[in-house]
């Protein structure tokens, strides 16, 4: 008995394999779905190349070095202001910084090898601006602030996907630049500007200047 069903079930797997077998191979099939998958591939690669594109138009060409926004600061209380970023277009955004300094951050696409050789420029975008505390104890136990200045909008961050293997790639390096870190005080304004090398900031007033004069 147990003989006769383990060969009713083997014929009907054998059974199932030659179907099955039949299937794909049937060359319309096959076809079919090869034409189909190749398809789908070709939608989605194309649609990643649009949305890696549109990423990289968000970055700015850096042919020379230039004024990328100015800064100000209005103090609320200890350790506590209001920052107003103004870029080199006129659009000016508003932040809550807590901390006794600042810091702008940029991010740069470096092009290397044949891209550079065939005049392409760095390109950039504004990334973040943070608040950092002087001292050590209050870093570890008050409230950190840090904003975004500009995103990645379409689900494709180019930038952030170089970075770790930009120094494997022969084209292109994907780096941070950043101004240093410097004082914020009641009713001074600083202007960021950019080069190759990164971010660098100037005091624009004579609160921001003396800041810096103290600071240092």
């Amino acid at each position: 008995m147990y003989i006769a069903i383990t060969f009713l079930i083997a014929v009907l797997a054998l059974l199932l394999v030659f179907w099955g077998g039949r299937v794909l191979v049937g060359g319309s099939w096959v076809l079919g779905f090869i034409r189909g998958s190749v398809g789908l591939i070709l939608l989605g690669a194309a649609l990643l190349i649009v949305l890696v594109a549109a990423d990289v138009y968000s970055y700015r060409n850096l042919a020379e070095e230039h004024s990328v926004g100015t800064l100000s600061f209005r103090k609320l209380e200890d350790q506590h202001y209001e920052a107003k970023f103004a870029d080199e277009d006129g659009v000016a955004q508003t932040f809550v910084l807590r901390g006794d300094q600042w810091q702008l951050d940029a991010r740069l696409l470096k092009w290397k090898g044949p891209l550079a050789r065939w005049g392409i420029q760095p390109a950039y975008r504004l990334d973040r601006v943070s608040g950092r505390y002087l001292t050590l104890q209050d870093e570890r136990t008050l409230e950190r602030t840090v904003h975004e200045l500009y995103g990645s909008n379409y689900g494709v961050d180019v930038w952030e996907s170089l970075r770790g293997i930009s120094q494997r790639l022969p084209f292109v390096d994907a780096v941070y630049g950043s101004a240093t870190f410097l004082p914020m005080e009641d009713g001074a304004v600083y202007e960021v500007r950019i080069s190759h090398s990164g971010l660098v900031a100037r005091p624009l007033n004579q609160q921001a200047t003396t800041a810096l004069e103290e600071w240092r």
